[in-house]
């Protein structure tokens, strides 16, 4: 009974060695240096074959003859940016690309059995810095007067990328993006005299920046902000400053006209 125990713990040895084990996935940011580890140490007579891509069958990169330690290269396209860990038979990629995004698999040959690994490697772009601009169309049109709108900007962003607004450390708004190339905006209101501390936050799963909001630099309450008031409100603000500006013409009118008529008034009295 204890052979049988045996005999099958060895089966089941072999056929995870054979069918290999989960997929193990990598993230990295373009233009960094990723290790694909294989977590074994290459036994003299082991052969490695490392494969890219889902095509069946597999794409292969390079592979490695440990006995005399020889590499091939059979990519042309990664040939100046992959190498093979003489030791662990690990791929190591260098100056990485978003082109190398992809499934890779490891063969061992390890006679009698055959060691895999399954490896998915998502290579992220470099984030662009947010921009923080004043604007008015992009508020809402029941705002009060004293409000100042606000647009935090980015472009030429990559997969899985956010942009998202924070007051202190209280998260007010986000906005996220799955394609390439495209700008993503997101605006927020806030009021002149607001002390609180904003920040504008654009990140991926790996890396983020942040630009802040200075409210007293940005926002200026001389300038009217008619995207952010409400319409009414800009219209009032409108007439008033038309009545202000007849009713100030007409005074000046009056004041000028008293001034001649008080000569002629003075010399009747005289006679």
């Amino acid at each position: 009974m204890s052979r049988l125990i045996v005999l099958l713990s060895l089966f089941f040895c072999h056929l995870d060695d054979v069918f290999g084990d989960e997929v193990k996935s990598v993230s990295v940011m373009e233009g960094h240096s990723v290790t694909l580890h294989t977590h074994t140490e290459l036994h003299t007579h082991d052969v490695i074959e490392w494969m890219f891509g889902v095509q069946s069958p597999d794409e292969i990169i390079a592979e490695l003859y440990r006995e005399v330690n020889m590499t091939s290269f059979i990519n042309e396209r990664l040939k100046n940016h992959v190498e093979i860990d003489a030791q662990t038979g690990s791929l190591i990629i260098t100056n990485i690309t978003t082109q190398h995004t992809g499934l890779y698999k490891a063969e061992i040959s390890r006679k009698p059995s055959v060691l895999i690994r399954h490896f998915s490697l998502t290579v992220y772009a470099g984030l662009p810095v947010p921009v923080i601009s004043r604007v008015s169309s992009q508020c809402s049109s029941s705002s009060s007067s004293s409000c100042c709108c606000v647009l935090c900007s980015v472009v030429n962003v990559s997969h899985d990328v956010s942009v998202s607004w924070y007051k202190g450390k209280s998260l007010l708004s986000s906005i996220s993006v799955s394609d390439l190339n495209i700008r993503l905006s997101l605006p927020l209101e806030v009021e002149y005299q607001d002390t609180n501390t904003y920040r504008c936050v654009v990140n991926n799963p790996i890396t983020n920046h942040t630009q802040h909001l200075h409210i007293t630099q940005l926002c200026h309450t001389s300038e009217v902000c008619v995207g952010c008031c409400g319409f009414t409100e800009a219209v009032i603000r409108l007439v008033v400053s038309a009545v202000v500006g007849v009713a100030t013409v007409a005074f000046l009118v009056y004041d000028v006209r008293s001034r001649r008529e008080s000569p002629s008034t003075s010399d009747e009295s005289a006679l």
